[in-house]
């Protein structure tokens, strides 16, 4: 009897976004999902709609003391106690990990049940949750060419399939339209809590030290942390705009293809969907990211051309205006930009993963 693919994922939209991705591939393909998660499993019912949701407790060591990581520990240990059932109740065929701490107890009871597994890694270096696992899992899934922090003798388990991109943003790439000269020049800015909360000040302070001749060109839009809206409008009204500012965008495939340039954090789903669209962007990595882990995403579209990357610290509007500036009147180097990340995209990476996960649970015919 075949049995159902596991996919353990949780926590942000790095890990959950591919996840989702690939259960869509898969229940395309007929095959049942379960997803194993955290206690938040209830807030992802919407974005895994064909799959069984089954929660296991887990716990992050992040930001905690001795005794908040030994509570951890304990949490953990309880979640692959819980998992190592619920994976004998459900009997799968393979078990996918996407990394961070939700997955850990699951991926961790596959291992000790002796259940075939893959874990897929995002970003350019090596999660330390999927470090822990490396060892123990079938296979690894890889989003770009080279994976740091990956021990050199599992590299014969690596397959590179690319990072999972949301159907929608796909279903709304299209050719990239480099600025007319005098025509409008489309700005997108955005990031995550963190991300959204620096660029509420950095991008409009750029923007005063835009020449007026460029700045009425300008079709801005932005996300904003929802207390930063009306701080971030007032701040664009002093000098005369008014961009479209949120705190979500639900469409963001269409925000991305109308876009001329992209400022944004430089996280894993973020740069594949830059990559999969084809848009020029300005990355400016989070900081405070796990093992920098942004940095090694950010220089790996920088080395190819695909974007311009800038260290937060130290980065001054005056910087910052003046790459704007610089790529607004320089559309040939808008286009190339584009076409560069364009090369790098991999639209195909959630079949190329259902893929080798087909494979390793042996379900291809």
């Amino acid at each position: 009897m075949v049995g159902p693919v596991v996919i353990a994922a949780g926590g942000t939209g790095g890990h959950i976004f591919p996840a989702q991705s690939l259960a869509q591939e898969l229940a395309k393909r007929g095959r049942q999902v379960v997803l194993m998660t955290d206690d938040r499993g209830h807030n992802y019912a919407q974005a895994f709609p064909q799959a069984q949701i089954v929660t296991v407790p887990s716990a992050t060591f992040a930001g905690r003391g001795v005794v908040g990581k030994g509570l951890a520990m304990l949490r953990l240990g309880r979640g692959a106690l819980s998992a190592y059932f619920a994976l004998g109740r459900v009997k799968p065929s393979v078990v996918v990990g996407f990394g961070g701490y939700p997955a850990l107890p699951t991926m961790f009871a596959a291992a000790r049940r002796g259940v075939p597994s893959v874990i897929h890694e995002q970003n350019a270096i090596l999660g330390r949750v999927n470090r822990w696992l490396a060892p123990a899992v079938t296979r690894i899934a890889s989003s770009f060419p080279k994976i740091s922090h990956l021990d050199p003798v599992l590299a014969p388990r690596v397959t590179m399939t690319g990072n999972p991109v949301r159907p929608m943003v796909i279903a709304s790439a299209r050719a990239y339209q480099r600025p007319e000269a005098g025509g409008r020049f489309s700005l997108l800015v955005f990031g995550g809590s963190q991300g959204a909360r620096v660029f509420a000040t950095l991008v409009p302070e750029a923007i005063t030290k835009v020449p007026d001749a460029l700045r009425v060109r300008l079709d801005l839009v932005q996300q904003c942390r929802p207390e930063d809206i009306e701080a971030t409008k007032a701040r664009y009204a002093a000098i005369g705009l008014s961009p479209t500012l949120s705190s979500f965008f639900s469409d963001m495939g269409e925000r991305l293809a109308a876009a001329h340039l992209v400022i944004s954090r430089a996280g894993a789903s973020t740069v594949t969907e830059l990559a999969a669209v084809g848009r020029p962007s300005l990355l400016i990595p989070y900081p405070f990211a796990m093992d920098d882990h942004q940095s090694a995403n950010a220089r790996e579209m920088a080395d190819a051309g695909a974007a311009w990357a800038f260290k937060e610290a130290g980065l001054s509007a005056e910087t910052l205006a003046a790459k704007i500036i610089e790529l607004a009147q320089s559309p040939v180097l808008l286009e190339t930009a584009a076409a560069k990340a364009l090369s790098l995209g991999r639209r195909d990476a959630a079949a190329r993963l259902a893929d080798l996960v087909e494979e390793v649970g042996g379900l291809r015919a």
